[in-house]
């Protein structure tokens, strides 16, 4: 009984990444309301150029959070100011950074929270370190990464005592990190499949409100 259970939990992870990847990975045209994902669409977006917005929390505004969910107030954080991170060869490359804090209502009128954050670099390489820094970390803290794809991956967080879960996904000049929240008194496993479509859904609006759609992509990055 053991093994089979343990089967099923493996089997209930990868649909949940599987749809998770589906979510970050489709446009934003199709003809549902914005909260599921193209099932043909398991590959992530071409490398895109990006632009830093003082309102980031409008990105969000356009479609519900996931099936059954509303949101809320929302919160912008968001600083002109352009930052140096560490890069390669002590480059301290230059990058800008906005966000977007919400508070969702779940479809029985529990809250739940989403935190969504942007930083868009100067070039494509930089952000592209930052990411691949940050994911070695990850691993090497032995924090439960998941790959959603080759530029994107999960992995379970706490806040406060509610269960939830982080995306951080590399496109081009931007990383995005999402992070969403469930209720007080549920848990990561019971709430897995509303983070994801939340996380999912959240990424590809912040990704595609923030991408300069006539600009060209950008060659990718080995």
């Amino acid at each position: 009984m053991k093994g089979s259970s343990s089967g099923a939990l493996r089997r209930t992870r990868s649909a949940a990444l599987i749809g998770l990847a589906v979510a970050v990975s489709a446009g934003c045209s199709g003809g549902d309301d914005g909260t599921k994902g193209d099932p043909a669409e398991l590959h992530d977006r071409l490398p895109g150029v990006h632009s830093w917005t003082a309102k980031p929390c409008t990105l969000l505004t356009a479609a519900p959070p996931a099936e059954g969910f509303s949101l809320g107030s929302t919160t912008d954080s968001a600083s002109p100011e352009a930052r140096e991170a560490i890069g390669e060869g002590g480059v301290r490359p230059r990058y800008r950074q906005t966000g977007c804090l919400a508070d969702l209502r779940g479809p029985d009128g529990a809250f739940w929270k989403l935190n969504a954050t942007a930083s868009v670099y100067e070039a494509p390489e930089p952000a592209r370190h930052a990411y691949r820094v940050k994911e070695d970390l990850d691993r090497a803290h032995g924090r439960g990464l998941e790959k959603v794809h080759d530029t994107a991956y999960a992995l379970p967080t706490d806040e406060g005592g509610r269960p939830g879960r982080t995306l951080l996904l590399w496109n081009g000049d931007l990383v995005l990190t999402v992070s969403a929240y469930a209720p007080h008194g549920s848990t990561e496993r019971e709430a897995r499949k509303d983070l994801d479509q939340i996380l999912g859904n959240a990424a590809r609006r912040m990704e595609d409100g923030l991408r300069d759609h006539d600009t060209p992509s950008p060659s990718p990055t080995p």
